[in-house]
């Protein structure tokens, strides 16, 4: 079996301008688990556990989707917490402009993963990266004092950067004692007018 979701991966700059700003945060912020650079992703559809057989199903469903969805231009902005600064669970990095455009392509791959039997997710899809986790709430509450919260006002109104979006990736993670590893399993061009 194999732990996999559909993901908008980051150019090389844009990754940089977002990993700057967690590594600025992440000295104030010891109860925050950061997402380290290499795993700054867009989550479209997480799929859990799959065999094979079911990822090949998967990767047609995107290349199916892919192809009817033109590229799309995509600006990173702002930072934020779900579901709210006072008791987050997840730090993240906003979608501004091209948010309905990505909304519109996350629907596109939720239907075409339903049609061959995946799960569609219960919750809305909000636009966002996540860039960090919080797993306890009482720490968050003893170590989250004003300088992380002041650096957080600081850089939500952020932008980090535009970005061309040309594909989806259908990604494998692997769990370890160290953190995840993310791994691109298959590419799908966005190639629709």
């Amino acid at each position: 079996m194999t732990r996999a979701f559909v993901a908008l991966l980051l150019d090389e700059a844009l990754r940089a301008s977002i990993a700057a700003t967690i590594e600025r945060l992440r000295p104030l912020g010891p109860a925050v688990a950061w997402v380290p650079a290499r795993n700054l992703h867009v989550t479209l559809h997480f799929l859990g556990e799959q065999s094979d057989e079911r990822l090949v199903a998967a990767e047609a469903a995107l290349a199916d989707a892919a192809a009817g969805s033109a590229p799309l231009d995509v600006t990173f902005h702002g930072v934020g917490a779900f579901p709210g600064l006072e008791r987050p669970r997840i730090l993240w990095v906003g979608l501004a402009q091209g948010a309905l455009d990505a909304r519109r392509l996350q629907a596109r791959v939720t239907n075409a993963l339903a049609s061959c039997g995946f799960a569609k997710e219960e919750r809305a899809w909000h636009p966002h990266l996540t860039i960090g986790r919080v797993h306890d709430e009482r720490r968050w509450r003893r170590e989250a004092g004003p300088p992380l919260r002041s650096a957080l006002a600081q850089v939500a109104t952020t932008t980090f950067g535009t970005q061309r979006v040309t594909e989806l990736a259908l990604m494998r993670s692997d769990l370890s004692p160290s953190g995840a590893r993310y791994h691109v399993r298959r590419l799908a061009p966005l190639s629709g007018a």
